[in-house]
C-alpha cells in the first residue's frame, strides 16, 4: 500500500490517479497520520442486450399491423415502366 498526504492529492492529482492504476488503494495522510483510503474502481462494460428475433417480430406486427410493406415493389415497377426496351440493330 503506498501513502499520499493530502497536500501531494491536490497538487499532484494526475500523478496520483496514474499510481492508482497501479496500486489497488492509496492511503491518504495529514500530519503522517492516516485519516482516508483512496480505492480504484474498475467500472464494468455495459452489457448489450442480444438481438431477440421473437421480439423484433413482435415489435413489427404491433407497428405494422401484421401487413407487409410493399413500397419497394412500387417503386421497383414505376422505374421499370419508364425505361423503354428496344431492340437496336
Amino acid at each position: 500500500m503506498k501513502t499520499i498526504t493530502i497536500r501531494d492529492l491536490r497538487q499532484r492529482w494526475p500523478a496520483t490517479e496514474r499510481s492508482l492504476q497501479t496500486e489497488k488503494e492509496l492511503i491518504i495522510t495529514r500530519d503522517g497520520e492516516p485519516v482516508a483510503r483512496l480505492v480504484r474502481i474498475v467500472p464494468e462494460p455495459p452489457q448489450r442486450p442480444r438481438w431477440n428475433p421473437e421480439a423484433h417480430k413482435q415489435w413489427l406486427k404491433k407497428t405494422w399491423s401484421g401487413k407487409p410493406v410493399r413500397l419497394t415493389d412500387k417503386y421497383l415497377l414505376a422505374d421499370r415502366e419508364d425505361r423503354k426496351l428496344s431492340d437496336s440493330k
